[in-house]
């Protein structure tokens, strides 16, 4: 029997089952980015923005796609702020549902025809709540995974939040292409919906596991010690506003990602003709089997660092987004896998799966969630409207997609310039990672003491 004197258990590490609930989380949040991103591209541009003009009507869609992109940086201000005072795993639960939720929901929302202007300003409202949560769900899903790993393997255990993003474009593909492949007429009056009613699966699922894991114990010694802030924001920015900026340029580099499914996928299907089911279908082998390429990336990066991979994968992005549209343009589908999985399989594997332990260890434990999700968010709006802005950009002629590649590759310059101005962290113990928060707290504290020794002194 434990005498009461006996000091209580240190809190327990449990890296799988905290990579496994990451996973999760973000397979659920990316399948309903690439089903929406999908039904923006071929659906809602009739059923919520009908124009004369398809362009316009695009341009509409392609708008709502980028709205969740402004509430992300809100949601995770909020849920940071809240899951940095209480808790990573409550706030993962709340995050999970209302993601869930809002993606229910869309599949259950009237058309232009039915209702007139109020079915777009449900839809945007629908993308507003998906954007609060997403907001919130990677960072928090980061920086949970990060505090329950082992020192020496934190980029493998977290790299599992962005094999979720491949799991869901997996699933969202294999849930549309049969969709596509329905009558036309089918396929715009009750088809389109089915993949968003199959998100509560995924979310049923996804709830379960997290409800059954720990808090982190990084988290619960904070507490212990009462390193706990009451404002994590203004702490974050007093001390370490450099390192959120530093997260938003590197966040940009995202923008390859939505380009290359959301932007790609219209200009495939529209302006080349090819067949919707064909450039689906490649998109989710290249991005699935970046589910094997982002841990070893992850565990790569474990032995000689972060920064190397995240520069050789902006550099090599900004290469082969050219080639992924000469391959589009050429009309060879062989071509285009090729050239997919050169660009999304290996190189942006480079990215994708380290940037949720490297973001994560810029920070210190008290502000780490507020101070992730502010910069990766705040990065990843110019990401949400990257679409829209390409096809703003976008020319006529063979060589129109020229100019929105030119925008993929300044995107990636800021994006490497960023990562080689960050600190490199892989082998930082967790304890020490964010120096300038450590620092600038401990030099508060000596000068209050200081100051109290002054006045004790005072007669």
């Amino acid at each position: 029997m434990q005498s009461p004197s006996a000091a209580p258990a240190a809190p327990r590490k449990t890296p799988g089952k905290a990579a496994l609930a990451s996973f999760l989380g973000s397979t659920l949040e990316y399948y309903d980015f690439f089903i929406y991103g999908t039904a923006a591209a071929l659906v809602f541009p009739h059923l919520f923005f009908p124009s004369a003009d398809p362009a316009i009507g695009l341009i509409g869609a392609f708008a709502t796609f980028g709205v969740a992109y402004v509430a992300r940086p809100v949601g995770g201000l909020v849920m940071g702020h809240f899951g940095d005072k209480l808790g990573r795993k409550k706030i993962l639960l709340l995050t999970l549902g209302i993601m869930g939720l809002a993606s229910l929901g869309i599949g259950f929302l009237p058309s232009y025809g039915q209702v007139g202007v109020w079915a777009p300003i449900l839809l945007v409202a629908a993308r507003l709540a998906q954007g609060f949560s997403a907001g919130a769900e990677s960072a928090g899903a980061s920086t949970l995974t990060l505090e329950h790993s082992p020192e020496g393997k934190r980029g493998f255990f977290t790299s599992f939040v962005m094999t979720g993003y491949a799991s869901g474009m997996v699933l969202a593909t294999l849930v549309f292409v049969p969709v596509t492949a329905l009558p036309q007429e089918t396929m715009m009056s009750w088809g389109w919906r089915i993949p968003f009613w199959l998100s509560i699966v995924v979310l049923a699922i996804a709830y379960w596991v997290r409800t059954h894991l720990d808090e982190t114990p990084v988290f619960e010694e904070a507490q212990e010690h009462q390193e706990v802030t009451p404002m994590p924001i203004k702490e974050v920015l007093r001390f370490q506003a450099p390192d959120v900026l530093r997260v938003v340029g590197m966040s940009i580099m995202s923008v390859m990602q939505t380009i290359f499914t959301v932007f790609g996928l219209a200009y495939a299907t529209s302006a080349v003709g090819f067949d919707r089911a064909s450039i689906l279908t490649v998109n989710a082998v290249a991005i699935g089997l970046s589910m094997f390429a982002m841990p070893l990336a992850a565990k790569l990066s474990d032995r000689i660092g972060r920064r190397p991979l995240l520069l050789t994968a902006a550099i090599g992005c900004s290469v082969t987004i050219f080639l992924y549209f000469l391959a589009l343009s050429s009309g060879n589908i062989v071509l285009v896998f090729l050239a997919a999985f050169l660009n999304m399989t290996v190189l942006y594997s480079g990215f994708n799966g380290i940037w949720p332990s490297f973001f994560a260890e810029q920070f210190a434990a008290p502000v780490r969630y507020t101070g992730m999700a502010l910069g990766n968010q705040l990065g990843l709006v110019l990401a949400g409207f990257a679409p829209m802005i390409a096809g703003m950009l976008m020319t006529p002629g063979v060589n129109g997609w020229v100019p929105v590649a030119v925008f993929g590759t300044v995107c990636m310059m800021i994006a490497g310039t960023s990562a080689f101005l960050s600190r490199e962290t892989a082998k930082t113990p967790i304890h020490e990672l964010g120096a300038p928060y450590l620092e600038g707290t401990a030099r508060r504290l000596r000068d209050r003491r200081a100051e109290h020794q002054a006045a004790v002194l005072l007669p």
